[in-house]
């Protein structure tokens, strides 16, 4: 099977799913392609998209906010949204690339590929098999306006809000967000203890991007570290240099640093407790790996949904960047039982095999044997296309 996953770097989250997603397709012997469609049209082009929406989710939160709550208004009118129409000029350089290369489907953990398709279906031309994969624990704005043969969204319960919002039910699959093999291996529940065993460890991170307010956050649990001698804090900057140099400045020598890193998924093993932004890939990332979470305010818009679902679920607490946040952290460090319950909740709700599940979607529909699924949940068959 030749495959096509076309993703953005708006956020590590799509790129990381794609990459979960291509790293089983060739596991399987397919042949995959991960590509960011704007590059199509120049690397420029593509750096732009990403860099616009990195600034404004680093710098201006709450901004970004106020766009996602636009988009929530607009989507209720009874018109396609700027959104779909700006990605019309993607159209003849798609056109080419597919011509130039032969894909069976085309996977797109990303809204605006899904709508550069969609444009592609609405213009007549004849295009491979899709696959949107969802990424947060909502229906974003827009998702409804695309035209795609399936959905993969997090969970079965999630179901009736993207259906509500007029995805065709019979193309829904809840196989959960996927996440690459060295986070959902079965042997995740076995912390390795590569860290100093003698001591506790708290990782704090904010996505990729670095976003939220590490550097005050941090501050504060240092302030309030007293009688936590023994705790170490593991700061991920991922690709913040900036942060990065910022941390280091302030706090050298009683922190341990780490940029973009591979060994996240070993990381989360170790850790005793994990406070991060509540993106809907790193929270399952971590969720998978079976580490208690504390969610930091989340950027609003998609991250208010995720953090929500994650709270309704008892998979995570949530902690303000203030003083008493800080006291709550090392508080929950030594509630063995609570960290013991977010965990078990972790392990109830979780999907953890969402990459296999979505590769035997994709060997099913490429070849027209789409029935499977829809026998096993008592579904009137419906072939993609």
């Amino acid at each position: 099977m030749e495959a096509l996953i076309l993703s953005c770097g708006t956020g590590g989250g799509h790129n990381a799913a794609g990459a979960a997603i291509m790293e089983e397709l060739e596991r399987r012997g397919h042949h995959a392609v991960m590509i960011n469609p704007y590059t199509l049209c120049g690397d420029a082009l593509a750096r732009r998209i990403d860099e616009a929406y990195i600034v404004t989710a680093r710098r201006t939160p709450k901004a970004f906010g106020t766009l996602y709550h636009a988009g929530e208004l607009y989507r209720k009118l009874p018109f396609r949204s700027p959104v779909y129409y700006a990605n019309r000029g993607m159209v003849s350089a798609m056109e080419r690339y597919l011509a130039e290369h032969s894909f069976d489907i085309v996977i797109m953990p990303h809204l605006f590929p899904a709508e550069i398709m969609t444009n592609m279906k609405c213009l007549g031309m004849e295009i491979p098999k899709t696959m949107f994969v969802a990424t947060d624990y909502c229906c974003i704005p827009f998702t409804e306006e695309t035209d795609c043969d399936a959905y993969v969204i997090p969970a079965p319960e999630l179901t009736g809000e993207f259906a509500g919002r007029g995805i065709p039910e019979e193309k829904i699959y809840p196989y959960g967000i996927p996440v690459r093999r060295s986070f959902a291996d079965a042997e995740c529940h076995e912390k390795e203890r590569f860290l100093e065993k003698a001591k506790k460890h708290i990782l704090i991170a904010g996505g990729s991007i670095g976003a939220g307010q590490i550097d005050k956050f941090i501050g504060l649990l240092l302030e309030h570290r007293e009688g936590n001698e023994d705790t170490e804090l593991i700061v991920v900057c991922g690709n913040n240099r900036k942060l990065y140099e910022k941390l280091e400045m302030r706090y050298g020598g009683q922190i341990t640093m780490l940029g973009h890193t591979d060994r996240m998924a070993e990381y989360l093993r170790a850790g005793d407790l994990y406070i991060s932004k509540p993106g809907g890939l790193s929270s399952t990332e971590a969720a998978v790996c079976g580490i208690p979470l504390l969610h930091m305010p989340p950027i609003p818009g998609c991250e208010t949904y995720n953090a929500g679902y994650f709270l309704e679920h008892g998979m995570s607490r949530t902690c303000e960047v203030t003083e008493q946040g800080a006291a709550a952290v090392y508080e929950l460090l030594h509630q063995e039982e609570e960290r013991a319950a977010i965990v078990r909740n972790q392990q109830k709700y979780m999907q953890r095999n969402a990459a296999d599940k979505i590769c035997d979607l994709a060997e099913e529909s490429a070849m027209g044997l789409a029935e499977s699924y829809n026998k096993v949940q008592n579904r009137p068959l419906c072939y993609p296309g």
